[in-house]
């Protein structure tokens, strides 16, 4: 959709919808309270109040929508303000709306408008590329009035469409079913992405896999149609800044291979690869807003199948760094291809390693659909990301990784087993990818629980997959930029 930032009050504008985002501690203007009845707009957090000026006003409506106490107005508070404003023009077929605050801003301009820009976009969206009925109507195109400040939050308007459209790319690809998002499909995604933003992507198949010994990703990957890919998207080059290595996991659909899941649910596996979603989606980001960087994102791709080719419980997989995995069950597969993504990570001699991957369902039982979970072997990198997640409301939450758990990872036939039993299963999951980092900086991001929503708990959400770690990488990344400046 089109944001814009433009000077001027909200209250003198014509238009079809103007929206006053408005706390309920603030007194609205005279003019608009002549409008209500006693206790129709109180401002409480997403209370709206549709009103008919009828010539008193120059718009045609006017939507009130509260924003709570003053004192408690954040960033997300804007963003999900911005998202049910949107929502509430698309349900009014306007093609434009004027929106604006009424009073001084509790935020900067430059938050302000950079929250109201990804809130907008994000409420907007919805995934409907395989309805054939849709309707093809344009989405609204959102003015935000923003008085004497209109200069200063333009800029950050614009990052924030951007850093939003990225994370929407995310949500498309990890709601793709998977015979359409494949691991190829991935690589020729990543290559076209190259080919638009100047990204040098280089895109691995089964015989340069073989060749390499990517022995990770070929074994979850064998017993499947759809051959794996290893993806390697770079961003600037060593010396323009930090290096900074992303990782995800993109295991595009996951019966569980032999260790066959459960077939309730099982549909929504096509969304086992959004944490290569949310590296395709921040590189897509990065590139365009410039970042004075070097950035390397890296796909490990592979469909989990059951076949006669299967990988099995037992088998012994040797991983691109020569360390030996005991297979106890197929479907704890998203560990053994970050293996070979972790491990040639560290060829970049980076100054931080982040994977992202919806790995265990155990982080999904300890903390719901609100909160990442956070482990890794580097702290100022983890306060880095908690900081990040504050800011961007995609919170991180870090639990201990002490050598204990790690060691639940040992094999008696092997370097390493691939899962250490049921308790603290997120934990023991990232014992056994820190074991792939070297002494790198390096944090580990189970996206499990929020990466897929049911029933969305922000207004700019919806249904399916979330593009979550996209905003927060890029806030991660826009703190190295600001430390290195």
């Amino acid at each position: 959709m089109e944001c814009e930032v433009q000077s001027g009050e909200l209250l003198t504008v014509a238009s079809d919808l103007a929206v006053m985002l408005y706390a309920e501690d603030e007194a609205l203007p005279p003019s608009v309270v002549e409008l209500c009845e006693a206790g129709d707009a109180t401002g409480r957090f997403k209370q709206q109040t549709l009103l008919y000026p009828r010539g008193v006003l120059p718009m045609r409506r006017l939507l009130l929508l509260g924003m709570g106490k003053r004192s408690s107005i954040t960033a997300d508070t804007v963003r999900q303000a911005a998202a049910l404003a949107v929502q509430r023009a698309q349900e009014l077929k306007v093609a434009t709306y004027h929106i604006g605050y009424n009073g001084n801003l509790p935020l900067t301009p430059a938050v302000f408008g950079q929250a109201f820009a990804e809130g907008s976009e994000l409420g907007a969206y919805r995934y409907t590329r395989y309805k054939s009925d849709r309707e093809e109507t344009p989405t609204p195109r959102a003015i935000l009035q923003a008085g004497s400040d209109a200069e200063a939050a333009v800029v950050s308007a614009r990052r924030g469409q951007v850093i939003a459209r990225a994370a929407t790319f995310a949500r498309d690809l990890a709601n793709g079913p998977g015979n359409e998002v494949t691991p190829a499909f991935l690589g020729q995604t990543a290559l076209e992405l190259g080919e638009r933003l100047g990204l040098k992507v280089t895109v691995l198949d089964k015989p340069q896999l073989i060749e390499q010994g990517f022995g990770g990703i070929l074994a979850v990957g064998q017993g499947s149609a759809n051959e794996p890919r290893f993806i390697v998207m770079e961003y600037g080059t060593a010396g323009q800044g930090p290096t900074i290595c992303l990782v995800g996991k993109g295991i595009t659909f996951d019966t569980g291979g032999i260790s066959i899941k459960p077939a309730e649910r099982m549909d929504d596996m096509k969304m086992d690869m959004s944490g290569a979603a949310a590296v395709l989606g921040t590189m897509q980001a990065v590139a365009e807003l410039q970042l004075p960087l070097h950035v390397v994102g890296i796909v490990c791709a592979a469909e989990n199948m059951p076949s006669g080719t299967a990988y099995r419980p037992g088998d012994i997989v040797r991983t691109l760094s020569g360390k030996t995995i005991e297979v106890l069950n197929t479907d704890a597969e998203g560990r053994i291809v970050l293996a070979d993504g972790l491990f040639y990570a560290q060829r970049y001699q980076p100054a931080a390693i982040v994977d992202l991957a919806t790995l265990t369902g155990a982080i999904m039982v300890a903390l719901g659909p609100h909160a990442i979970g956070l482990m890794g072997n580097n702290q100022e990198l983890a306060n880095r990301l908690i900081a990040a997640g504050e800011a961007t409301a995609e919170r991180v939450w870090q639990l201990p990784l002490w050598d204990e758990y790690r060691d639940a990872m040992k094999s008696d036939i092997a370097d390493l087993k691939n899962t250490g039993g049921r308790y603290g299963g997120a934990i023991t999951a990232a014992g056994f990818l820190a074991a792939f980092v070297g002494d790198y900086p390096w944090a580990h991001l189970d996206i499990a629980g929020t990466a897929w929503v049911d029933k969305p708990t922000r207004a700019y959400q919806s249904r399916g997959a979330t593009g979550i770690g996209v905003r927060l990488l890029v806030e991660l990344l826009q703190g190295y930029v600001e430390k290195s400046a």
